[in-house]
């Protein structure tokens, strides 16, 4: 065992021994109220100096989304690749800096995923999702692990806490989701109240169904002349996959911990492309992804300091049986160990600092001959200060990040060191603070991933990391009375980013033989607008539109000699937005969203053969609350795609058409 993995192993045993104190340490009563206040002042819209968007509560419940993946696809600057049905992968991409430069914390801890950098975000439910939040560089809060500082753009899960009135042990919800596609999705919460100082919450889901839908498939040739129009069934959609939770939340004396436990099994069809009217049936994937971690918050006076621990373990076995191509049987193993110290200290009244170290074990074992089996040790030391003089806010923060591989009797790359600063600050020029002005300034990076460096006949060990550096400057009103219009929000947001070393696969000469090289140069420019507004026209009824624009430039300035030197990088539309009108009466809501994507290229240049056309799609939902005794209870009934319009997210990957969802929850 090497030097750095036994020195994780003995900061993990420290922080568990930590928690164990903490456990047994009596309740002050005073002190978790203090605590529970700065919470809610934390979230607090007027608090930000960092770009947010946020999904919480009814809000987030009312939208037409079944995980994570689909909620996101209503913030504004983001684009979601979708492969198709329940199943499909889905992956996440921010102002179009490419997924693996998203960040994706769960509960405090960012998830991890070393072979490939990408988090499918189909995975997490949003069954047990309270709050959904989308920030453009990083948090404003100055006390948080190293890892967080190091995203160009970093997404927020956070999971429901209980809740118990006076009286209250115990809360417990179970909900039926059936609907197209066969589906069939029960789901289970039960939270517990175990102590006045220590509550529980397990949650457990089935997500099954057959992904098979009816779609459309039409393609005209650059001649403008009908190649195919093809109706049919897409087939190997399906998946049968459980979601296990665990979650324990306790208060102490001088703060509060957390521990949480989380498996996910799936085993699913992947349908393949479409590519001359041939659909490929012969490729499975079994994943396993599995973690514990645990955390602490201690308040000494002025000094706070956060711990953080987890193990993951994630597992992949891949599957090719078709006939037209190699067969493929491979078995993946990831294994990561993660451990992080944050510290702030309040210097004076409006001006705090603090310091966080993270360590990083990461490993890849795979059933390949030649296989190098990596192992990635990663140091990360942030330092960061933050001035709050009521109508100005400035925060400044530095990321020192090491990292060293070793391979298995092979030769490893040379160790990485990179430093990335950032600065944000915001002002308020009126009196009652509901206009404010910000700014930010930063650099990130992101290292080759394993599969990007080692992967058999494709990897290259000689990468360099991909460098962006962004620029964002903004205007936010929020203003919120008690009158007819109780809540009236708007944001303008333009941003310029640039991406530097690229990583792209590159043909190097053979049939079916690529290989990675730093080659691109992104230039990107964009646009953001959100507005929402709440009206109140009569008593207990509420009308809310919420809306977001997105423009965005993002042109290949890699090589002037290539045809396509300044043109839109694939799958980047110039033009993209969502709406939601929800009505609420009494016990009965109506929502209906839209979402558009405008026209684009499917391939580096954009000429007619690559054009992609828009899409758009209109889903609508009816629910209503009822209670029957002390048994809360709500039915929902959900219209997807309502116009049926044929459309592909990916190109060759058909969505589909015109589908329905019924849910009936019961709580007691």
């Amino acid at each position: 065992m090497s030097f750095y993995l036994k020195q994780a192993l003995y900061i993990a045993t420290a922080a568990g021994s930590v928690l164990s104190v903490l456990a047994s340490e009596p309740i002050d009563t005073l002190a978790t109220q203090q605590l529970g206040e700065v919470i809610v002042t934390a979230v607090k819209p007027a608090s930000e100096t960092i770009p947010v968007q946020t999904l919480s509560g009814k809000e987030l419940n009312r939208l037409n989304s079944n995980s994570v993946a689909d909620a996101l696809r209503y913030f504004a600057g983001v684009q979601v690749k979708d492969y198709g049905g329940v199943g499909g992968i889905k992956t996440v991409n921010i102002r179009s800096m490419g997924t693996n430069h998203t960040g994706v914390v769960y509960d405090g801890v960012q998830l991890g995923n070393a072979q490939n950098g990408q988090i499918d975000l189909g995975q997490f439910s949003l069954d047990n999702i309270e709050a959904l939040s989308l920030h453009n560089g990083q948090k404003s809060a100055l006390l948080q692990p190293a890892r967080d500082f190091g995203n160009a753009g970093t997404i927020y899960l956070r999971t429901r806490t209980p809740r118990f009135e006076e009286g209250e042990t115990y809360h417990a919800r179970l909900s039926m989701r059936c609907g197209s596609f066969d589906l069939l999705n029960p789901s289970a919460l039960v939270e517990l109240k175990l102590s006045d100082q220590v509550n529980a919450s397990m949650s457990a889901e089935w997500l099954n169904s057959s992904g098979k839908y009816k779609f459309r498939y039409r393609r005209v040739n650059p001649a403008g002349e009908l190649a195919y129009d093809t109706t049919a069934v897409r087939e190997n959609g399906d998946i049968n996959a459980t979601r296990l939770e665990l979650n324990l939340n306790g208060s102490v004396s001088r703060g509060e911990w957390h521990f949480k436990a989380y498996n996910y099994n799936s085993e699913r069809g992947v349908p393949g492309a479409i590519v001359n009217n041939v659909w490929r049936r012969g490729e499975r994937i079994w994943d396993t992804n599995s973690f514990v971690q645990t955390s602490a918050t201690l308040i000494f006076g002025r000094w706070t300091t956060m711990e953080n621990v987890k193990y993951a373990f994630y597992r992949t076995h891949y599957v090719n049986n078709d006939d037209k191509q190699i067969k493929i049987d491979n078995l993946y193993r990831q294994r990561e160990l993660y451990v992080s110290s944050a510290n702030q200290f309040d210097i004076m009244p409006g001006w705090s600092a603090s310091a966080s170290y993270d360590f990083m074990w990461n490993t890849l074992d795979a059933d390949v001959y030649g296989f190098a089996r990596p192992e990635r040790f990663s140091n990360l030391l942030s330092v960061a200060t933050a001035i709050d003089l009521r109508r100005f806010k400035a925060t400044a923060s530095g990321l020192l990040t090491l990292i060293h591989d070793n391979l298995n009797g092979q030769e490893a790359p040379a160790d990485k060191r990179v430093f990335t600063p950032a600065i944000y600050v915001s002002a308020y020029p009126l009196h009652d603070m509901w206009l404010s002005i910000r700014a930010f300034y930063k650099k990130s990076f992101r290292m080759p991933t394993f599969n990007d460096l080692y992967y058999a006949d494709m990897g290259n060990s000689k990468l360099n990391p991909e460098h962006v550096t962004q620029y964002n400057a903004g205007v936010l009103i929020d203003h919120r009375q008690h009158s007819t219009i109780s809540a009236l929000r708007f944001s303008a947001d333009v941003y310029y980013n640039k991406v530097k070393d690229k990583i792209v696969a590159y043909p190097k000469g053979q049939q079916f033989r690529w290989t990675m090289l730093n080659l691109g140069v992104v230039d990107i420019r964009g646009l953001d607008v959100t507005g929402l507004i709440t009206l109140n026209p009569i008593r207990d009824a509420y009308l809310t539109l919420r809306a977001q624009y997105t423009y965005q430039k993002a042109i290949d300035v890699t090589d002037p000699s290539d045809n396509y030197y300044r043109h839109q990088i694939p799958y980047i539309p110039h033009h993209s937005g969502s709406a939601v009108i929800n009505l609420e009466w009494k016990e009965w809501n109506l929502n209906y969203s839209f979402i558009y994507v405008g026209e684009r290229y499917n391939q580096q240049e954009n000429i007619r053969y690559n054009y992609t056309q828009p899409w758009y799609t209109s889903d609508v939902s009816l629910s209503r609350d009822f209670s029957i005794g002390q048994v809360k209870a709500r039915g929902l009934l959900e219209v997807n795609n309502l116009l049926s319009q044929d459309y592909d997210v990916i190109i060759n990957y058909p969505m589909p058409k015109r589908n329905f969802r019924i849910t009936l929850t019961i709580e007691i």
